[in-house]
């Protein structure tokens, strides 16, 4: 054993030497390859691990970096890429990994073999990993598809007759839930104000023209404990409506599925005429995790023209979804009283604690992170997420395209065990992320599912620049700047959030503006962004209650100014000292509005 490891360390060791800094992936390549041009990997797993090996051996060319190469091509994914602190460059030999041409990080599985079966088309869902394969999306021909509901038109939802937290239920209209009585994994997506909650249906009980719905636990004792945002009970016809989904008996239109996991059959109602060139389900839920520690972070890695694609999330489908805001789900919530008192705020009525939703990309504990001319689309959750420890990076050029949730996520929204409301600010600075650019991304068709989500979302942040992206067709709010709800001085400050083009947002949410922010955060500038083109959806709860600019709840020490928006809409909510609102609305200079949002050169992410 000892002298085939010093074998096989030698040839690493020869191979390295071969092909200096450089080293090539190709769909058509072996694992057992040395890695150079005409000899590539399969993986960039295996890339990495070999551009690890010639950094800790100083291997010829690594003192000006290293290039893996990935040739264009999907790349089918069983589990995460995995980036660690061994990976790590130098501000002078980053790692660099670039897409040559149109290579994909792929998530997905390819659904064949399908045969007509009356009007649906029927297909076999394979198994993946060893186990039977879960999913809440399906692709056809590159489209979306409809999870089968039962509504097309989202102006035709139901909405509820009453809300029974004592017994956890809600009342609903018979005629609304009689179809789907014996469905045994049907779920209703509830519209809360300025989220949407995953309720899995438990039972249905018809008691003449209304029925008493329940649900299943954890979610259960979330939803019904919680006060917000909670389902609207009105005098004036804006109760909360809902959608139901996945159930056999709603799969009645063309362009909706349904899997029907015990026969393991995908069920698809097909358009006329339409022929099935490709069906991809997504089978992970992250593609890449680049990791390190506080005292070892991942350092100066940069990934180039890459594309990420096909994931899942599936928590809603196991546990059920129940946020509290901007898709960050409750684990327990409930109201107190008597009310605590907060020094420098007003009373507190309820607790909190979040969970985040995973994301396609995730990095934590990292310095100096890249992401440029990268494609992020048909993702299930969030789609790159600066979680936590994280200093420096650029995002730029990217373009984040049909996508669950949020697009772009960064920094901490309350770690697990620290209450939501309670002001973040760690012992150990390290843990905030600080020192981001967001720069010159088109985020358009984000939030498809989970309503409530963001083009861009900022929690807990430092030294954060968000500017000339443009943001568009999204659910809810387009940027979300600062979390906590207090007007407590704690980690954020310094922030920047300019010149971005925010329109066609409030698709289905309100209590919404363009850029939203949260907390103290002094030094903070919101300046010369464009907010227009504000969606009507009939089922809001307040119809009345949208805005271009948003400071809410401990707003503190940030500048608005020169701003464009189409009118003056904008709400000051219990906000703390120190804010500037100067020259915002439609007597803005239309030199900045027509600077805003993205530049010149990045304007080809709009035709791709």
């Amino acid at each position: 054993m000892k002298r085939l490891f010093v074998s096989a360390g030698a040839a690493i060791a020869i191979a390295m030497s071969a092909i200096a800094a450089d080293v090539y992936v190709s769909p058509d390549g072996k694992d057992t390859n040395d890695g150079s041009k005409s000899s590539p990997k399969a993986t960039l797993t295996s890339a990495l691990r070999q551009a690890r090996e010639m950094r800790r051996l100083a291997a010829p060319g690594v003192e000006n970096g290293i290039n893996i190469h990935v040739a264009a091509g999907d790349y089918y994914l069983n589990e995460p890429v995995f980036v660690r602190p061994e990976d790590s460059g130098t501000p002078t030999s980053p790692t660099v990994i670039v897409g040559e041409g149109d290579a994909r990080l792929n998530g997905g599985v390819k659904i064949e073999g399908w045969k007509r079966q009356g009007k649906f088309l029927v297909a076999d869902v394979p198994t993946f990993n060893g186990r039977p394969l879960d999913f809440r999306q399906l692709w056809v021909n590159g489209h979306k598809a409809v999870r089968a509901r039962d509504v097309e038109d989202f102006e035709k939802m139901y909405r509820i007759i009453g809300n029974d937290p004592a017994n956890e239920v809600l009342w609903v209209p018979a005629e609304a839930v009689k179809k789907i009585k014996n469905s045994p994994y049907a779920e209703m997506v509830l519209h809360e104000m300025w989220c949407v909650a995953n309720l899995r249906i438990k039972s249905i009980d018809i008691q003449g023209d209304s029925a008493a719905v329940r649900f299943h636990n954890p979610e259960s004792r979330i939803q019904f404990e919680h006060p917000w945002p909670r389902p609207m009970v009105t005098t004036d016809g804006h109760n909360s409506a809902f959608y139901l989904t996945n159930a056999m008996e709603l799969l009645d239109v063309p362009g909706e599925w349904y899997h029907d996991i015990d026969s393991r059959k995908l069920y698809y109602y097909p358009f006329k005429n339409e022929t099935v060139k490709e069906a991809v389900v997504p089978a992970i839920e992250t593609l890449v995790n680049v990791e390190g520690t506080l005292d070892r972070p991942v350092e100066n890695v940069r990934f180039e023209n890459l594309a990420f694609e096909y994931t899942t999330w599936m928590r809603p489908s196991l546990k059920g979804h129940v946020p509290l805001q901007a898709g960050m789900f409750m684990t327990d919530g409930y109201k107190i009283n008597p009310k605590m008192v907060r020094k420098q705020n007003h009373k507190l009525d309820n607790q909190g604690w979040l969970g985040r939703p995973d994301a396609a990309v995730r990095v934590s504990a990292a310095k100096n992170v890249d992401f440029l001319g990268c494609r992020f689309e048909h993702l299930g959750s969030s789609g790159l997420d600066y979680e936590w420890g994280t200093e420096g990076g650029l995002v730029e050029g990217c373009l984040f395209r049909d996508i669950a949730g949020n697009g772009i996520v960064v920094g901490s929204f309350s770690p697990a065990a620290h209450e939501t409301h309670l002001p973040y600010d760690p012992a150990d600075g390290r843990e905030v992320c600080s020192g981001l650019t967001i720069a010159n991304n088109y985020i358009v068709d984000v939030t498809n599912e989970d309503w409530g989500t963001l083009g861009i979302c900022a929690g807990y942040v430092r030294d954060i620049n968000i500017e000339h992206n443009e943001i568009c067709d999204v659910s809810y709010s387009g940027i979300n700047l600062g979390w906590g709800w207090t007007r407590t001085v704690n980690c954020m400050r310094n922030n920047r959030v300019h010149a971005n083009l925010i329109h066609h947002y409030a698709k289905h949410m309100y209590d919404v503006a363009g850029v939203y922010t949260l907390g103290s955060q002094p030094h903070s500038w919101v300046t010369e962004n464009c907010v227009r083109d504000i969606y009507v959806p009939g089922y809001a709860h307040d119809p009345n209650h949208w805005f271009y600019l948003y400071t809410d709840e401990g707003s503190s020490f940030i500048t608005v100014k020169d701003n464009w928006t189409e009118g003056e809409k904008y709400l000051q909510n219990a906000n703390g000292p120190g804010n500037t609102w100067e020259n915002n609305g439609p007597q803005v200079s239309d030199s900045i509005r027509s600077n805003a949002g993205l530049q010149k050169e990045f304007l080809h992410l709009k035709s791709l």
